[in-house]
Parts: C-alpha cells; sequence; structure tokens
C-alpha cells in the first residue's frame, strides 16, 4: 500500500512513535487523525504538525470509543486506515505492589480492549474505503519482560487477536496488519530508554517499509531477531530479554 490520499486514525498519536507515525504519513499525502487522552500533548503535537486533526478521548473507557467512533462517522466517514497505537505499562512488581490490580485493569482497558472496540465500532466505516487495521504489538510477545507484570499479557492478548480478525476477514479486502517494535527511544520510557533502544525515525521507517511490501507482520528491529531466538531457544530468549538493561 502506498498510502496517498487515504485517512488514517492514529490513537495515542500525540507523541513518541504515534506523532512520528502522523508525521511521516501527513508527508506522504493523506489526511491524519490523531487522538490522546492529554489536551496539552495534543496542542504540542498541532503545533508540531498544522495540518494534523487532533480529537481528545481516553480511549480506556468504553463510552469515550463509541463518542470517538460517532465522530468519525459524521465528520470523516472516508475513513480507511486505522492505527491502534496507544499504551500504557506499569513497571512494577507484582507480588510487592499495593493497589497493583487496578494497574492491571487500566492496562488491560488501554492496551487490548480498546483497540478491540474501537476496531468494532470503527469497521463499519472502514469497510467501505479500502480498509486497513493495524494493531501495533511488541517483540516482547515472544518473549515477556519480567518488570511488566502486565504489559506483555496485554500485547500477547493483542497479537493473538490480531490473527483471529486476519482470518476472519481473509475473504474481504480488508488487510490486517501487526507491527511488532522492539524497545524505541520515546517519552514511553520516562526518561530511562533501554540501551538498546532505537530511534522512532528508524523504528517508523521500517514499519513503512513493510507496509509497502504488504506484509501483514512487521518485526522491527530486536523483534525480528527474538521471534528467530524464541522458536530455537526460547529460555534463552527469556533470558536475554530480561538480562538488558
Amino acid at each position: 500500500m502506498t498510502f496517498i490520499n487515504s485517512t488514517i486514525l492514529i490513537t495515542g498519536g500525540s507523541s513518541g512513535l504515534g506523532l512520528e507515525m502522523a508525521g511521516r504519513f501527513l508527508e506522504m499525502g493523506n489526511q491524519v487523525i490523531i487522538c490522546s487522552r492529554t489536551s496539552q500533548k495534543l496542542e504540542e503535537a498541532k503545533y508540531k504538525l498544522p495540518n494534523v486533526i487532533t480529537y481528545q478521548c481516553d480511549i480506556s473507557k468504553p463510552a469515550e470509543c463509541k463518542r470517538l467512533s460517532e465522530w468519525i462517522k459524521e465528520l470523516y466517514p472516508q475513513l480507511n486506515v486505522l492505527i491502534n497505537n496507544a499504551a500504557i505499562v506499569h513497571q512494577t512488581p507484582f507480588f510487592e505492589t499495593e493497589g497493583i490490580l487496578p494497574m492491571l485493569d487500566a492496562e488491560v482497558e488501554t492496551n487490548f480492549l480498546a483497540p478491540v472496540r474501537l476496531i468494532k465500532l470503527i469497521y463499519p466505516i472502514l469497510k467501505e474505503n479500502k480498509p486497513m487495521i493495524i494493531n501495533i504489538t511488541t517483540g516482547l510477545i515472544y518473549a515477556p519482560k519480567a518488570a511488566y507484570s502486565f504489559y506483555n499479557a496485554t500485547k500477547t492478548a493483542l497479537h493473538s487477536f490480531t490473527q483471529t480478525i486476519r482470518i476472519q476477514l481473509k475473504d474481504t479486502q480488508t488487510r490486517v496488519v501487526e507491527v511488532m517494535f522492539p524497545a524505541v527511544k520515546t517519552p514511553w520510557h520516562k526518561g530511562t530508554p533501554p540501551k538498546i533502544a532505537i530511534s522512532v525515525e528508524k523504528a517508523v521507517d521500517e514499519m513503512i517499509i513493510g507496509l509497502k511490501k504488504d506484509k501483514k507482520e512487521i518485526r522491527i528491529g530486536g523483534s525480528r531477531l527474538l521471534y528467530f531466538v524464541s522458536r530455537i531457544a526460547p529460555k534463552f530468549a527469556i533470558k536475554k530479554v530480561n538480562s538488558l538493561k
């Protein structure tokens, strides 16, 4: 897919990978809509990318997902690409952390249930317009990082769901793509990205190359290596992931 004259919705598009995607797709001649929970971040994104369309909502809340879908239906019925990029993580031990169960709820709602809801709500719009669904996951679906009590599981769930709907939609024109990113230097790491993290520019470059090649599963950088290592030596893959700083 060349991504020309498409209308693209990117969740979590106000910073990091989402913002880089937005800028790149705008440069390619597309209309880009980004959503985020934070109005200030959306304002900052609009300052950097004057042509981007912004919408404030918290996708972890079902009612706000519905409100977003209704807004899209009314104003942008030509939408044909949905990129489920938004995600959160709590880097905290499961057994020692008081109040960790609400953190579980937040991650499941944002990382897994929100993409599922948005696909269900927005697909009736997408399917009229050469549709594409892009779900963003991680190489950690192959080997979990122990510091992330829930993040690995939520992204693994999204990985499985992506495979499921790809099969269900195989006789339609809908393209269902999964992009597995490695560690990337973004605000998501709160100022302490791991040493192996790659730049957002490189990450999105590889994503776009994979999309142009019509790949259904796009493994970026280290996630590609992790995929192969996990198939050959799964215990070593887990050990390696958890030894990285």
